[in-house]
């Protein structure tokens, strides 16, 4: 039996049990509830003169919970009980119409009978599910790419304000990790490894069929948080290049295809959800409480300043933070050509850190009309959001909470205690500062097709995606702090910014089969405009009246002059595409894709890029020589293609020019003065001069893989699994380069650099198997593993840094970045080998010249894990339910920035708090520096339970309710319940997400927003 129509039992079977509701095509009213194996009341069409009773089952004689009958020509029916039973008032001239998901709808005139059993037969067509592949739909087993699918019902559960939270440690390949534990952080999406130095991690997220755009929104939260998880019916992660050719010179970081709900014939409802949880920082710091700190101080001869207090400075400044999730949707179908599915959904969600505040009022309006006998079809998507974020200052207050001394009392008299150098008590900083984003978007499509003969049909898709942000971040004046001018004085930082991606695509896709042959050709045509606009206003000097710098008049002053910068960015992409499959005899496939990119961000010379695939796969489970094997499915594929990445600023390879003179008396001279003997400004006119060199040449970043992989299903489809095998190479790497000749005109420009290839190889295996079900008691269990191995090769530069150390004597020393023959993210620094005799580092002396020098430095590791893995399980036992998901990583370093930053012996001496890290070498002398080194690299790896779920699916009909609901269910929910590892910080699935020259980082922790441990409890009514 197949494994699909083995869960199905237990998910549809239950489901149906307890919910059941009807849609009157007349009326366009709600049909009231109905018992389990009890008859809805007659409409009156048909009169009920007798009672008939039966039992439904599977082909193999087993009852089928759940399974649909009904009265064909009206809207009356039941549903069969747990033994497969059930019971209906009928007329003598009936037909009955029996359904199951998966199974082929039967019926059966009554004719003066009064028991009917029936046995449903598999309806293949429904069990080989159908997936989302590059603009359409394709079953399974035809499928000839690499991907990987996660349907609503396996979702993470909790507090979800990132839809692809959804997927943390369900896919293999796909390693997703938080930049912090904020409400709505931002996420590192890695599908099979990094492959670009410019374009970071992220994928293109499609959703509903419209390609959306990963340039921020002016909010610093992640920009996928205007989605509802709730809305969300199914994601497909696309992985090789066979499955995400067509969508070109995006699709080089993988594809994420997100598909929301629809309404469905036969199950019009109305669900309502709430939820409310608490969050708790998981895990503080051990820094010294105040009596060991004092010990500490005066042990290594430190100046100690006692103020008598003993402050968890953890505990201040945190918070049990509340978070609330309501959620309604009505979905249905009236009709065959009309269904709906339409939700509403407020969620807010408080972070552990005081005002750290993320809130969401979210729309969804799904629309599906057909008419001309069901060949025209019109879709229709609207999502509407309006998202607050508000955020406190991350990097000060985790630097307080860890490093303030703990002697200080937090209140004096009742206020914040002011610290000895009229410095901020943070606590006071909660209530001076803000950053407050509001984000209103909006996403609607309609996407008309129209069959214009048999199997050729023709598709309009028109799409816009609208958002502007306000942000204000401000401090009020607080005149009793004067050593921090911005804080004494007030300030206010407007930001303005809007995006807006419209897209227009027409497609053919024609079928072609007979009893051998099956034909699908796609050919289409897009074209997508980008517009960001921003605009910033910085002012300084309030009054200090208590009123908020953002709701104050304010003039620019000589003293404090208002500034102001803004910025438009207008970009096109024209794309051309085309998709042939091809499968003979169900067991031979083929698959070739086509797309050719044009961007506007290129020049005149390379302004096409062409991206081309090819897949092949053999069904050999359906060969006559496999017949006695103990395979039920057994498939091999294998894939070759490549994508682009046009992720570069605008314009670059266009020239540019500013105006620029001799502005001070001293410096360089950019133009020479009319008057030879000049003494003046006036003197020196304004000159022309280079600021961007035109590089029409410039090409597409490529991005070619192969894939092997192997599908295959034992043990009556209960055991399930893929294994993969994927190379990718990365070449024509763009990047902004420093010119080798010293005489430019300008200091860097943009080039592909010759030769040099990022390299990803690896191997994923997914593994899941399924009990044999019974009415009481069944469980699933799945896994996957991911090995992988990344290089960087033929780079001319001994490093490209990506992360750099930050803070006083220390900004601009690498720590790690791309380095020839060596993993991506390599960490490139000096081996700490202890303190020596006269107090100060020691390091490995790694050419043994004498010396300590920078040619010392070596690779000692890499921020990118070799392996991710994941696991879960699900076991049903009568209306109880549990569902765990782990995750974990091994294999890659942390840097741990904070510790360089704050545990030094150095700060201790000078009364700030540390840990015991910074006595674990009596003998080291204050003066001792805190170099970039593997002092502070620590293991990365980890084993966390990420998600557990206890659920209980309430009986209406046990409390009489059965009328009225058709399924109640109640479920608590922990996230991030323990995790193992050696690492120290806060939490080691962490990455600050900055920044180096455009190269985003990657394993560096530093003054990172702690994670939170999570319990929700959840309350699902369905009507």
């Amino acid at each position: 039996m197949n494994t699909k129509l083995q869960l199905s039992k237990i998910i549809y079977g239950s489901a149906f049990v307890l919910m059941w509701t009807t849609f009157d095509s007349s009326s366009q009213v709600f049909a009231n509830g109905l018992e389990i194996g009890a008859s809805l009341p007659t409409s009156g069409l048909i009169s009920a003169e007798q009672s008939v009773t039966g039992t439904i089952t599977d082909e193999t004689g087993q009852p089928l919970p759940g399974a649909t009958v009904q009265i064909k020509g009206t809207v009356n029916g039941t549903v069969t009980d747990l033994d497969g039973k059930f019971s209906i008032e009928v007329g003598e001239d009936a037909i009955l119409q029996i359904s199951y998901v998966g199974y082929i709808l039967q019926e059966i005139s009554v004719n003066g009978k009064s028991i009917i059993d029936v046995q449903l037969q598999p309806d293949a067509t429904q069990l080989d599910e159908l997936v989302v592949i590059g603009y359409g739909t394709q079953k399974r087993s035809d499928v000839t790419g690499a991907i990987s699918s996660v349907k609503s019902e396996d979702f993470n559960r909790g507090v979800i304000t990132n839809p692809v939270d959804l997927l943390q440690g369900k896919m293999a390949g796909v390693n997703i990790t938080s930049t912090s534990g904020e409400p709505g952080a931002n996420q590192n999406v890695i599908i099979r490894g990094i492959g670009s130095l410019r374009s970071g991690t992220q994928p293109l997220y499609v959703l509903d069929g419209f390609l959306l755009d990963n340039s921020g929104t002016g909010v610093a939260s992640n920009p996928l948080n205007f989605l509802n998880p709730n809305d969300i019916a199914s994601i497909d992660v696309l992985k090789d290049a066979s499955a995400t050719a067509l969508y070109g010179s995006r699709a080089s970081n993988g594809v994420v295809v997100i598909t929301t709900k629809k309404g469905k014939m036969g199950s019009s409802q109305v669900n309502f959800s709430a939820g409310a949880s608490w969050s708790k920082m998981a895990k503080q710091i051990d820094v010294f409480g105040a009596d060991e700190f004092r010990e500490q101080v005066v042990a290594v001869g430190g100046n100690l300043e006692d103020f008598g207090g003993n402050t968890n400075w953890q505990e201040e400044l945190t918070q049990v933070g509340f978070s609330q999730d309501y959620s309604l949707s009505m979905s249905g179908a009236n009709t065959e050509r009309f269904s709906y599915f339409a939700s509403l959904g407020y969620q807010e969600q408080e972070g552990i850190l005081k005002n750290s505040d993320l809130k969401r009022y979210s729309g969804k309006l799904n629309v599906n009309q057909k008419a001309f006998d069901g060949r025209m079809n019109i879709d229709y998507n609207l999502t509407a959001a309006y998202t607050e974020n508000l955020r406190p200052v991350i990097t000060g207050t985790i630097s307080d909470m860890l490093g303030l001394n703990p002697t200080i009392p937090a209140f004096t008299d009742g206020e914040p205690t002011l610290l000895n150098t009229n410095a901020l008590n943070p606590i006071k900083r909660y209530d001076l500062y803000s950053d407050d984003a509001a984000n209103n978007r909006i996403l609607g499509t309609i996407s008309p097709s129209f069959e214009i003969f048999d199997g050729l049909t023709y598709k309009l898709n028109l799409g816009v995606d609208y958002s502007n942000t306000n942000r204000y971040v401000q401090y009020k004046p607080y005149t009793e702090v004067i050593n921090e001018s911005n804080v004494s004085d007030g300030t206010l930082d407007e930001l303005i910014s809007s995006n807006t991606n419209s897209l227009v695509e027409n497609t053919l896709t024609y079928n072609w089969n007979n009893y051998k042959h099956n034909f699908t050709v796609l050919a289409g045509h897009s074209y997508q405009t980008f517009l960001d606009q921003f605009r910033g206003t910085s002012y300084r000097g309030f009054a200090a009246n208590n009123i908020e710098p953002r709701y104050q008049d304010h003039n620019s002053t000589s003293e404090f002059p208002t500034t102001v910068n803004a910025s438009a960015t207008r970009n096109e992409l024209q794309s051309f595409f085309g998709r042939l499959n091809y499968v003979y005899a169900d067991k031979y496939l083929f698959t070739a894709t086509f797309r050719a990119d044009g961007s506007s961000k290129f020049g005149e010379n390379n302004k096409y890029g062409y991206f081309p695939s090819f897949a092949l796969g053999w069904n050999l489970s359906k060969e006559a020589f496999m017949a006695n094997s103990v395979f039920n499915n057994l498939k091999v594929r294998a894939s070759w293609g490549q994508t682009g990445n046009q992720e570069i600023p605008s314009k670059i390879t266009k020239a540019s020019y500013s105006e620029d003179r001799l502005a001070t008396g001293s410096g360089s001279l950019n133009t020479y003065p009319i008057d030879t003997d000049g003494t003046t400004l006036d003197s020196y006119p304004y000159g022309i001069v280079f600021t961007r060199l035109a590089n029409p040449n410039l090409q597409w970043e490529v991005s070619t893989q192969i894939d092997f992989g192997i599908d295959f299903a034992l043990r009556d489809y209960r055991l399930t699994g893929t294994l993969d095998y994927f190379n990718k190479v990365s070449s024509n790497i763009l990047l902004e380069v420093v010119p080798a000749d010293p005489v430019q005109p300008t200091s860097t420009f943009w080039d592909n650099i010759d030769n040099m290839e990022i390299h990803n190889s690896g191997v994923e295996l997914t593994l899941n198997y399924a009990s044999k079900e019974t009415k009481s008691f069944s469980y699933e269990i799945g896994g996957n593993i991911t090995f992988i191995q990344n290089e960087v090769r033929d780079s001319p530069y001994a490093v490209l840094t990506t992360g750099a150390a930050q803070g006083a004597g220390q900004t601009g020393a690498t720590i790690n970045g791309y380095i020839n023959n060596q993993p991506i993210g390599a960490f490139y620094m000096l081996e700490f080998d202890g303190i020596g005799e006269d107090g100060l580092n020691r390091f490995v002396d790694i050419n043994n010249d004498g010396q300590i020098l920078d040619n010392d430095r070596s690779v000692v590791g890499s921020a990118i894990p070799k392996v991710i893995y994941g696991f879960n399980t699900n076991f049903r036992f009568d209306n109880f339910d549990l569902g765990l998901n782990f995750n974990g990583a091994a294999g890659n370093k942390i840097y741990n920035h904070t510790t360089m930053s704050l545990f030094t012996k150095a700060q201790l001496s000078r009364s700030n708090n540390t840990t015991d890290f910074a006595v674990q070498f009596p003998e080291e002398s204050f003066n001792n520096s805190n170099t970039v080194s593997t002092r502070f690299l620590e293991s990365g790896s980890f084993f966390r339970l990420n998600n557990a779920t206890l659920g209980y699916n309430v009986n209406p009909t046990s409390f009489g309710m059965g009328n009225t609901f058709q399924n109640i269910r109640l479920s608590v929910t922990g996230q991030n319940l323990f995790v193992i590892t050696d690492y120290s910080g806060f939490d080691p699935e962490v990455n600050t997400g900055s920044t180096s020259a455009g190269i985003q980082t990657f394993g560096i922790d530093r003054f990172t927003y702690p994670r939170a441990r999570t319990f929700t409890i959840n309350l699902n009514v369905t009507f």
